[in-house]
């Protein structure tokens, strides 16, 4: 048996927990490395054995007896039923206050079943979003745990090591409880596909509206990423925009297959937001247009049927080009914003539904650096937070209330000018339907409760006294009772 040496240890060595644990290492942890085909463990070692203190061990057992108490292990293996049996055989060979971190990308309930069932065995489970990919696993990904805040007084140095910096601040924070920091992560990857939906959305209108080339497109996304929208998608999508295909010489863009992939994060965001009656309505488009992309065979069909639209677009003025191009720009940030407020007002629910303590100015604090959606302006979202202005929702937050309001006219005149096109824009389009529903006195939903208690007796209540009604529909002179 291994001797206990190593703070910390890995379990799959796959490409992420590779990463993971030479990060670890290069941040003066001693590492034990552990993966099910022990060639695996001999490439790590071979290639990056020089970089920091690393204990390969070739059976579990020898993992667990090298890790020094409490024995910390991370977990990277793939999600479901193997993720499952890693942990049963982890506990297995643990102690009491021994501690086991999940960081995959697991559902959040499944985190809660585990954290319950190992909590039971006198362990501690700590589901761990981590983001940023390959590349932020060995440089510094923002990381957001859950688990107890015992388990947290461990881990929370050894995560604060290897994590993104921002300003100087580790960009990880202890999430809540259970379920919290998956759960994070997962609305996370929703605001993901919203920002990478409405980034699509503005190069399509650039590309089919204005007949742009991509490089050219490509030089505007490197000029706004020096604007309020900085961000990590902002600039990669520049670089996107520029790579030329070395094996056909066109514009890389242009020999990609466009049927976008889904790991069913963002679905599980839009799922569990409509459990909890949370409208994510541009994060939930954004889901349905990957899904659209990939009906190729319904597409195809489309394109056989010749559907009928508008004509060719006609090239417009410069003049005009330039400031139509300067409302994409706006009605980008516009609905950018929108997606952040849903993405934290489905956090903020989660968190009275299942009773976790989660700061949400924190959580902004964290995805400065690191993530995919690290952007510049959530220095201002976390300020919101903090300074309670964002409770109810950053769209009520002075300096986002400000910033939609001066550029609402510019977002409608790029909806207006991409339905005149045929072009399509859910994001866009659903998320400033959701701010006129927000400022809108009065809503029809009236008619739908009048319509629903016609077919249904479903009730609905009034504007000028309290209690539940039902009008008599089918009786003579439709009668109204008040049922509370």
């Amino acid at each position: 048996m291994s001797e206990a040496q190593a703070n910390i240890g890995v379990v799959g060595l796959a490409a992420m927990g590779a990463s993971l644990a030479r990060n670890l290492a290069h941040k003066g942890n001693t590492v034990a490395v552990y993966n099910r085909h022990y060639s695996r463990t001999e490439t790590l070692i071979d290639k990056h054995g020089d970089e920091g203190k690393f204990v390969p061990a070739k059976t579990l057992e020898e993992f667990v007896a090298s890790l020094t108490k409490p024995r910390t292990a991370i977990i990277m293996v793939k999600a479901g039923e193997p993720t499952d049996d890693m942990i049963n055989a982890l506990a297995d060979l643990m102690e009491p206050g021994d501690i086991i971190v999940d960081c995959g990308n697991a559902y959040y309930k499944d985190t809660m079943r585990r954290e319950k069932a190992i909590r039971a065995r006198g362990l501690h489970f700590v589901g761990c979003g981590v983001s940023g990919g390959e590349e932020g696993a060995l440089k510094g990904p923002s990381m957001m745990p859950g688990g107890t805040k015992e388990s947290w007084k461990t881990l929370g140095p050894i995560l604060e090591s290897i994590s993104a910096k921002a300003e100087g601040e580790p960009c990880v924070t202890h999430i809540g409880s259970d379920g919290a920091g998956h759960f994070v992560k997962m609305v996370h990857n929703g605001i993901e596909y919203s920002d990478m939906q409405l980034i699509a959305e503005s190069y399509d209108l650039m590309r089919r509206g204005l007949g742009m080339e991509p490089s050219e497109i490509g030089d505007l996304f490197e000029e706004w990423n020096k604007t309020e929208l900085n961000s990590y998608l902002i600039e990669i999508t520049a670089e996107v925009l520029h790579h030329v295909d070395k094996k056909t010489g066109k514009p890389f863009i242009d020999v990609v297959l466009d049927h976008a992939g889904m790991k069913g994060t963002g679905t599980w965001t839009v799922q569990t937001a409509l459990s909890l009656g949370v409208p994510v309505t541009g994060i939930a488009e954004a889901v349905f247009a990957r899904g659209l992309s990939s009906q190729t065979e319904l597409r195809a069909e489309a394109a056989k049927q010749g559907l009928e639209g508008p004509s060719e677009v006609v090239p417009m003025p410069l003049e005009e080009r330039q400031a139509f191009i300067n409302d994409i720009r706006e009605a980008l940030y516009a609905s950018k914003i929108v997606a952040y407020a849903q993405g934290f007002n489905e956090i903020s629910e989660a968190a009275k539904e299942y009773g976790w303590d989660i700061d949400l100015a924190a959580v902004a604090r964290i995805w400065r650096g690191g993530c995919i959606i690290r952007a510049q302006f959530l220095n201002r979202i976390s300020e919101a937070f903090e300074s309670g202005e964002a409770n109810v929702s950053l769209l009520f937050a002075p300096y986002f209330k400000d910033a939609v309001e001066t550029v609402q006219r510019s977002w409608r005149r790029v909806i207006s000018r991409a339905i005149s096109f045929g072009i399509p824009m859910p994001v866009f389009s659903s998320s400033l339907a959701y701010y006129d529903g927000l400022r809108s006195k009065r809503l029809p939903a009236a008619l739908i409760q009048g319509q629903r208690d016609l077919f249904g007796a479903h009730t609905y209540q009034r504007v000028d006294e309290p209690g539940v009604f039902h009008t008599l529909w089918t009786e003579e002179g439709q009668e109204e009772i008040k049922q509370s």
